[in-house]
């Protein structure tokens, strides 16, 4: 294994920035995405859940109610005296897709809360148009807002195989236009998928430090119940990567990522409900132990 390299970590750059302890509440905004009502395509993308990446956020409630339960649960875990700040963190589907007004509503309901240091809203870079711009510039005047695109690959032959639905120019038009009105873009990328090499791994990774983008989430591919990437897995048609593999390969991602990059994931976890591999990511615990043997946050 590699030698112990050092990382910009999120945390760290969260208590510099806000000055306190901050965390994410999930949210569930209720969007749908290009992807599956037909604009792009019907399916989705070929790893995505039914949740739409959201599994971990609430649905069926308005934002408010979301945020105070999220807030509520992650308080009860914390000692009375600490105060901390929240991300407002809209994950599920393509939360710049839909109308203009609701987005409006839903956006301005978590910015207005108090205690939200941050919006941080997850889309497709071919959905921020020029009336969404607009409206992210005038909450980031308010309050910082981050936007989070998943790329997961440079390589249009993935990306064509995964059914992403768009171009690589059209990720790099977006970092460009978010970044020069003044917002943080922060890249996902999927380690593990099919196909693709270690070296092609490591260009997306360089490609991304490259782009414009302020943040990386780096995320091993995990194959979930009920996605058309189960059925290829289940078919024999790849291997998931296992711990050691993926270990390495985020040490390598480091050393090519600049050194000012903030590192927001390092690997991610799947619904334990849904998850069919690789099963050693189940225990997050332990692996973000042993990634921390070769891996150390500054």
């Amino acid at each position: 294994m590699p030698e112990k390299l050092t990382y910009r970590s999120l945390n760290s750059y969260l208590r510099e920035r806000f000055g306190t302890k901050v965390y994410k509440v999930s949210l569930n905004a209720g969007f749908t995405c290009p992807n599956r009502d037909g604009k792009v395509g019907t399916g989705g993308c070929i790893f995505c859940s039914a949740g739409g990446s959201g599994e971990f956020a609430q649905s069926g409630v308005g934002i408010k109610e979301q945020l105070a339960a999220g807030k509520a649960f992650i308080a009860s875990k914390l000692p009375k005296e600490e105060k901390p700040g929240y991300i407002a963190y809209f994950q599920a589907f393509t939360n710049t897709y839909g109308p203009i007004d609701v987005m409006r509503e839903k956006f301005f309901e978590a910015i207005n809360d108090p205690e939200v240091v941050c919006l941080s809203i997850a889309t497709r870079p071919d959905c921020i148009p020029q009336e969404v711009l607009e409206l992210l510039k005038e909450l980031n005047e308010i309050k910082p807002v981050w936007v989070e695109l998943g790329l997961q690959t440079i390589h249009e032959s993935t990306a064509e195989y995964i059914r992403r639905g768009y171009g690589l120019s059209v990720y790099a038009d977006a970092v460009k236009r978010l970044s020069a009105s003044g917002m943080e873009v922060i890249t996902h990328v999927i380690l593990g998928l099919p196909g693709e090499s270690e070296e092609d791994m490591l260009e997306t990774v360089k490609y991304v430090g490259e782009s414009g983008a302020k943040g990386i989430k780096l995320q091993l591919l995990h194959v979930l119940k009920g996605t058309d990437l189960a059925k290829e897995y289940a078919a024999g048609k790849f291997k998931t990567l296992t711990r050691s593999e993926y270990i390495n390969l985020l040490c390598k991602c480091i050393k090519v990522l600049p050194k000012d990059m903030i590192i927001h994931r390092l690997t991610g976890d799947g619904d334990k409900k849904l998850l069919i591999a690789p099963e050693w990511s189940a225990d997050k615990k332990s692996v973000l132990n042993e990634i921390s043997r070769y891996l150390s946050p500054i």
